[in-house]
């Protein structure tokens, strides 16, 4: 079976077909870090995992393994197998991995193998297939050419990221809009998630897209709980910045539109019980923790807006008295806040103009070679 171990040489290749991965780490191993395309199986689970981690500390290596074996037996152990072979059969092509590649997925590959199915093995494991990613991250931050999409909150930004061949959406892998009000109901990815996320998409993007300047939304360094690896922020807070202006109103509407009418429904989807209470916290919350920023009275005033707001929606569905916190809270927090980090960053502004035109400007001037951004 020595012929089915993957070498280092070859992860970038998968990484790039969007493959499969069978990981056999116990369930907190996998809420700390994983994949996109990673589905977790365990060999051993949480608490037999801590078991065998006890009897290793205190007693070796061998009485380790012997526990692990009498944990994983009969139908325990058969039903595992099925599982992973289940796995294998609906994900042609898909990879197995532990942490570091040694006794556990080395079992569960021979255990399969015995099953009559076999799964290429990752030589290294999670561990070794991350390295990758983060040394793809480095690399980026040594070398790569990006240009900012900037613009005040509302002016859909995100939208026209998205819109561009050959972007990245660094608000999608850290699922946060990157404000006080950014979370979504879904929640947020670990950090080691963010960054293997951000890693595949900077390897598919820039394979696909060979010597071209990629694009991202200017950003804080922090996104919601996720945070920019620190080379990486600093090349691209370096790079020049297209601003998109849109008139208030547009922005108002826009604002509206998803963080109050899409969040309450997203609300209600995921949590049909208490939806509407979960969105009223959600949007409360969100406002007191600008609230030292926004000094006691301007946010007494906003905060009676949003209840006002939110009775109005709840009685009759009717979400127009929501633009007026908006409107106050772009007025009073937002747009001076933005004004005064973009007052700092003056002479790396290259283009300013309505949304067409910024889209337009940056689909020509991303597919020119490093260096030749037109002001």
């Amino acid at each position: 079976m020595s012929d089915h171990l993957i070498p280092a040489t070859q992860f970038r290749e998968l990484f790039l077909a969007n493959t499969p991965f069978l990981d056999v780490r116990a369930e907190v191993e996998f809420a700390k870090g994983r994949f996109p395309t990673s589905h977790n199986l365990p060999i051993l689970n949480d608490a037999e995992r801590q078991r065998v981690g006890t009897c290793y500390k205190q007693e070796g290596r061998a009485a380790a393994i012997e526990l692990g074996h009498s944990l994983v037996t009969g139908q325990t152990k058969a039903a595992r197998i099925e599982a992973w072979c289940q796995f294998a059969t609906a994900h042609p092509g898909a990879h197995l991995y532990c942490w570091r590649g040694g006794m556990r997925s080395n079992f569960a590959r021979q255990w399969m193998h015995e099953a009559g199915v076999d799964m290429p093995l990752i030589d290294g494991g999670f561990k070794a297939l991350r390295r990758v990613l983060i040394d793809e991250i480095d690399d980026a931050a040594g070398g790569l050419t990006m240009l900012r999409i900037g613009g005040k909150t509302g002016t859909a930004k995100t939208v026209l990221i998205n819109a561009i061949d050959g972007s990245i959406d660094l608000e999608a892998h850290a699922n946060h809009r990157g404000s006080s009000f950014g979370r979504r109901v879904s929640g947020v990815p670990s950090q080691v998630d963010f960054e293997n996320a951000l890693g595949i998409d900077l390897l598919q993007k820039r394979h696909a897209f060979p010597g071209r300047t990629l694009v991202f939304e200017d950003e804080s360094r922090r996104i919601g709980a996720c945070a920019i690896p620190q080379a990486f922020f600093d090349r691209l807070h370096a790079s020049p910045v297209a601003i998109v202006e849109m008139p208030l109103a547009f922005r108002i509407q826009r604002i509206a539109q998803e963080y109050v009418i899409d969040m309450s429904r997203e609300f209600a989807e995921a949590y049909p019980a208490d939806g509407w209470e979960l969105f009223v916290d959600y949007l409360t919350q969100s406002l007191v923790r600008v609230q030292k920023r926004l000094g006691m009275e301007r946010f007494r005033n906003i905060a009676e807006q949003m209840d006002d707001a939110l009775a109005l929606q709840k009685a009759s569905g009717d979400c127009s008295r929501h633009e007026a916190w908006i409107r106050a809270l772009l007025n009073d927090y937002y747009d001076p806040m933005y004004d005064y980090q973009l007052a700092k960053q003056a002479d790396a502004i290259a283009f300013r103009g309505s949304y067409d035109d910024v889209l337009e400007w940056t689909r020509e001037n991303s597919q020119r070679q490093p260096g030749l951004v037109d002001a």
